[in-house]
């Protein structure tokens, strides 16, 4: 029997990341009964609605409207209309604006009932063949050179199953900074059109992918990647002091400062990139 819809209620409902009969019988109830759909693109979120012929009204809800969108949507939770709250794809709230509104309800006392659904980092994960048991999320990297290599660098010592977003037009950039900062051996699966007609997975090394994926050919939909953590007897931890002594004795055996960070990197945790300029300074 379904249950009764409450009222002053946020419904945070998973939808499919691509084949639609993913979505629950749970979920096409909820989004029947409640009284509005706060949607992050409603013209995606028509089709979906069309095809199980759900009628109820749509609220579009993403980055560019949520400032002014939330105290709408408050203010008719309050009211007492029950709303659910769906993204393009997945459980809402994962590397989408869900989650603010999701924090305002709560500091707000209104009602979150969540109703799970597929999602592509767990997906991808479970099909990948690494380590589930621990793992971290990391969503999409950063594009703000800054902030991302201060990530990649704490991904380098990152013993757990790491999960990374990525689009096409940037996968080629992620891959190459992955492979400088981590090294081209570091195990890696990449999921493409997951649950879709042509969902692939691509399993090897990440030096390795960045062949695989390179050239000019364009790249299409939607990628999770799947990254090894660290083997424990690599993450070594050395001083700057004890670096440069470590490069000393390499490059005195007449290999360059180039090669001989590379070397190093392979056997410590830290980046080619920081050992280089260490390099650079003996």
């Amino acid at each position: 029997m379904f249950e009764k819809i409450q009222p002053k209620t946020l419904y945070i409902v998973g939808t499919p990341i691509g084949n639609l009969d993913d979505i629950t019988f749970r979920a096409i109830e909820i989004l029947k009964s409640v009284n509005a759909i706060a949607a992050e693109d409603t013209r995606h979120t028509g089709k979906l609605l069309h095809h199980f012929q759900i009628t109820t009204p749509q609220i579009s809800y993403h980055e560019h409207n949520k400032a002014s969108r939330h105290q709408e949507l408050l203010a008719r939770l309050s009211r007492g209309d029950a709303i659910a709250l769906v993204s393009d794809a997945g459980m809402p709230g994962i590397s989408d604006p869900g989650y603010e509104l999701v924090a305002l309800c709560v500091e707000k006392g209104i009602n979150v009932i969540p109703i799970p659904g597929v999602s592509a980092c767990i997906t991808a994960l479970a099909a990948s063949g690494l380590p589930t048991d621990r793992f971290v999320f990391e969503g999409f990297l950063s594009t703000k050179n800054k902030t991302r290599n201060l990530l990649l660098e704490e991904l380098k010592t990152e013993s757990r199953t790491v999960i990374l977003y990525e689009s096409p037009h940037r996968l080629r950039r992620t891959l190459k900074d992955l492979k400088e900062t981590l090294g081209a051996d570091r195990a890696i699966v990449i999921g493409r059109e997951l649950t879709k007609l042509h969902e692939e997975f691509w399993r090897g090394n990440i030096g390795n992918a960045t062949i695989y994926f390179g050239g000019d050919r364009p790249l299409k939909g939607e990628f999770t990647i799947i990254l090894g953590g660290i083997k424990a007897s690599k993450i070594t931890v050395m001083s700057d002091a004890e670096v440069k002594e470590e490069l000393k004795k390499i490059m005195a055996e007449g290999i360059s400062r180039s090669q001989a960070s590379k070397i190093l990197a392979n056997k410590i945790a830290l980046s080619r990139r920081h050992i280089y300029q260490l390099a650079l300074e003996i």
